[in-house]
């Protein structure tokens, strides 16, 4: 059987590099654009939750290049002096060996929850002068897909379920490569064979694989916060790519994102995860996936984030 192709863009994008304590947070430019948000009920694995499929206009922002490192949270939430709402464990992470010899420090940071995300951008904002914060789930998954025109769904048009192409395989992500016969979960994905099951995080940019607009690691490793509330379809969903917070309408219009209700733990307490993660089944890792209903005050070794921001355009 003929192996299906896998899209390989260059490693090269525009942005800027930033520096904490010496320690590099690569910001990649995502342009302005138009796309289709969720998946059709064609797409393997997807789920009503991702749909309906509707139309999303995305103003330029800037991302992070890859998921935050233990190394970029230890830097921020060492410093108390930068403190906003939270005190932050500065090596909150689970997995604290080397990764085939190389310094842990370069894995993601998780088990941290939404709102220490929120304070860690709160922290960077002030250290920095700029306004960095959480995706928006729109904003996470057209920075993922790295397309920039809208489908025509009345012809039937689709996106591939991942950046790579119409599959995925564990050369190209850190997920759960072998079935779970507990859950009944495969490995494989389409017509792809099935992998290997590494059982922990792996170092950002391990893979050495970048999408269309220049970002690493948007399927598995990690499971990365958005801002948003959680809403179980997309029934009403905002179209101009900002977080859809039910406790602050004003907020819910803003393009920006200033802020994350993050204080409106009664009215707002669960969100949204994107990407997947290690522990998860290829499924769990298309462009369209969304964590069920989680909990914002939930810790787990599979939740991690990356960081967005607005204003700047400079080249690296």
């Amino acid at each position: 059987m003929p192996k299906l192709a896998i899209k390989r863009p260059k490693q090269t994008f525009r942005g800027y590099r930033e520096y904490i304590d010496g320690i590099p947070l690569e910001m990649v430019l995502i342009p302005d654009g138009t796309f289709t948000m969720g998946a059709p009920e064609s797409e393997e694995g997807s789920r009503d939750n991702e749909r309906p499929q509707h139309h999303v206009n995305i103003s330029s922002f800037l991302m992070g290049r890859y998921p935050v490192t233990q190394a970029q949270w230890k830097a921020i939430a060492s410093r108390s002096e930068l403190k906003v709402n939270l005190d932050l464990d500065p090596d909150p992470s689970y997995f604290k060996e080397p990764y085939q010899g190389i310094d842990r420090w370069r894995r993601p940071v998780e088990r941290v929850n939404w709102y220490e995300a929120v304070e860690f951008c709160n922290r960077l904002s002030k250290l920095t002068g700029r306004n960095y914060r959480l995706p928006s789930e729109a904003q996470w998954e057209y920075a993922c897909r790295g397309v920039t025109e809208p489908l025509n769904l009345e012809a039937g048009a689709s996106y591939p379920p991942f950046h790579f192409g119409e599959t995925i395989t564990t050369d190209l992500a850190n997920y759960r490569g072998t079935d779970d016969k507990d859950s009944e979960w495969s490995g494989s994905y389409g017509r792809e064979p099935k992998g290997e099951y590494r059982q922990e995080t792996t170092l950002v940019g391990y893979f050495e694989v970048v999408n269309f607009f220049g970002l690493s690691d948007m399927h598995g490793n990690v499971w990365e916060w958005c801002a948003d509330d959680w809403h179980s379809n997309y029934e009403g969903a905002p179209t101009d790519g900002s977080a859809w917070i039910d406790g602050n309408e004003a907020e819910n219009v803003n393009t920006e994102n200033q802020s994350y209700s993050a204080n409106n733990q009664d009215k707002s307490s669960y969100s949204v995860l994107r990407g997947g993660s290690w522990v998860n089944d290829p499924d769990y890792c298309r462009s369209a996936i969304r964590n069920l209903y989680v909990r914002r005050d939930y810790r787990y070794k599979e939740f991690g984030f990356r960081v967005v921001c607005a204003g700047m355009k400079s080249e690296v």
